[in-house]
């Protein structure tokens, strides 16, 4: 008889989780059940490997076993394979328990659900504005990858969901993952000195106070495997443009670096000129990326002498607080030998520039020069800048001449954090923030600004 009933129970279970459309991804142990978690996580139509970027570490406040709703397809199968190699891995493996929902009606499971506090999305960008209006009216937390719009009309809808969020009590926040680069924080903590730095100049639309330049490519290793980037990926009405995508990133470092901590506006950004342009794929490397063998019916509008013309590409010159920026992105298919997404950034001080540079020169590996000494002596330039390193929340750093007017920031390898680890870093601060109840006052002006500026450079780039 008992095993009549276990028997039953199994076949009752089972038949449950086929209705749904749910399946389990059964991590090492079962253990974590027995545990009360602050945090459980609710991934979202995860399209992008960011979404399993946010689970490559466990944290301690964190339940393992995170629901997933997404429709039918590769994109969320690609998603379970990454978070199946983490639990797999011989060094520290994570913990995690996938409970999968594909049903059609995914996204309505999920608000009716609420497995979980704080929806994780990364993915299509084209509902990510509804995904994050749903989800914030359904009281639920959203950390999103960016970008949170791709257009100029979603912009009110995220205003609207900045403010609900507000009155419900629920954090709304993006994946910025550029701040924790080191180079970037010495860079900007060497700004705020002014024995070193000066101030920073105004600068002018020819010549920007400070530049940022990002170079990506659509061919990609991520986690030891090549990306298998899903075709909507190379469509701008579901991925976005380039002006309003990696931009983003450059944007809110430029606002993070110049103006810490400081609530910002969108009637303190003047965008004066912007343009955008495309990448051309073959179809031989389009399958090289997706594994498909032609362009979908979608593209063919984007089509032009057998190429695909993918506007990934862009370039703003703006004014923010009366500075000059400048602003760029471009997408390549691949990177050379060796290579990879590389950075450019500079900050014209009054009494030198702060100059970021990742070329093959520096083995593309992000690399800070201090250049163009402006008002002390070389000598005394030298003593100044050795005690402000010093006073930097990192030891061992070493400073190396490179030529009569220009220093190196030698940063020990210790320091050196790779892109995919930052995202580990972001859900930290995250989690801190929900611990606290709330994000430091100058970050919802500052994402609201910052989505201004983006959707601005497409509108004025697309001539609306």
């Amino acid at each position: 008889m008992r095993k009549t009933i276990i028997f039953l129970f199994f076949v009752l279970i089972t038949a449950s989780c086929r209705q749904s459309g749910s399946k389990l991804l059964t991590a090492k142990s079962g253990t974590f059940m027995e545990k009360t978690y602050q945090i459980k996580l609710i991934t979202m139509d995860p399209g992008h490997f960011h979404a399993a970027l946010v689970q490559k570490t466990m944290y301690p406040q964190v339940s393992p076993e995170v629901h997933v709703y997404a429709p039918q397809g590769p994109d969320y199968l690609q998603h379970i394979d990454r978070i199946k190699a983490y639990n797999a891995r011989p060094l520290n493996p994570t913990n995690w328990n996938e409970i999968v929902y594909t049903g059609p009606d995914f996204f309505e499971k999920m608000l009716s659900d609420k497995s979980g506090n704080v929806v994780v999305l990364s993915g299509n960008n084209r509902k990510k504005t509804e995904y994050i209006t749903k989800s914030i009216n359904a009281g639920l937390n959203v950390l999103a990858d960016k970008p949170m719009i791709i257009s100029p009309e979603d912009f009110p809808a995220l205003e609207a969901a900045f403010k609900t969020a507000g009155e419900k009590g629920v954090l709304l926040y993006d994946i910025m993952t550029e701040r924790y680069e080191v180079t970037t924080i010495l860079q900007k903590l060497l700004s705020q000195n002014n024995n070193i730095f000066g101030t920073l100049t105004t600068g002018s639309k020819e010549e920007p106070a400070v530049t940022k330049i990002s170079v990506h490519h659509f061919s990609k290793v991520v986690s030891g495997s090549q990306v298998l980037r899903p075709a909507w990926y190379f469509d701008i009405q579901q991925q976005g443009e380039g002006i309003v995508d990696v931009t983003t990133h450059l944007v809110d470092l430029i606002q993070w670096e110049c103006f810490p901590e400081q609530i910002l506006n969108p009637s303190d950004i003047r965008m004066i000129n912007a343009k955008r342009w495309p990448t051309l794929i073959s179809r031989e490397e389009f399958k090289g990326v997706t594994g498909l063998d032609d362009f979908p019916g979608y593209l063919e509008k984007d089509v032009k002498d057998g190429k695909l013309n993918v506007f990934a590409n862009g370039e703003m010159v703006y004014q923010i607080k009366g500075i000059f920026a400048k602003v760029s992105v471009e997408w390549k298919y691949q990177a050379p030998s060796g290579g990879g997404d590389t950075h450019y950034s500079v900050m014209h001080g009054t009494k030198c520039d702060l100059i970021i540079k990742q070329s093959a020169e520096e083995n593309f590996l992000p690399t800070l020069y201090v250049k163009n000494i402006k008002e002390l002596k070389m000598n005394e330039f030298t003593s100044e800048l050795r005690e402000a390193v010093k006073t930097l929340p990192y030891d061992s750093l070493q400073i190396e001449t490179v030529n009569t007017s220009t220093f190196k920031i030698i940063v020990p390898e210790k320091y050196r954090v790779s892109h995919e680890e930052h995202f580990g870093q972001v859900t930290t601060k995250f989690l801190e923030y929900l611990k606290a109840g709330k994000l430091p006052e100058w970050e919802v002006p500052g994402m609201i600004t910052k989505y201004y500026t983006t959707t601005s450079a497409l509108k004025m780039a697309k001539g609306r």
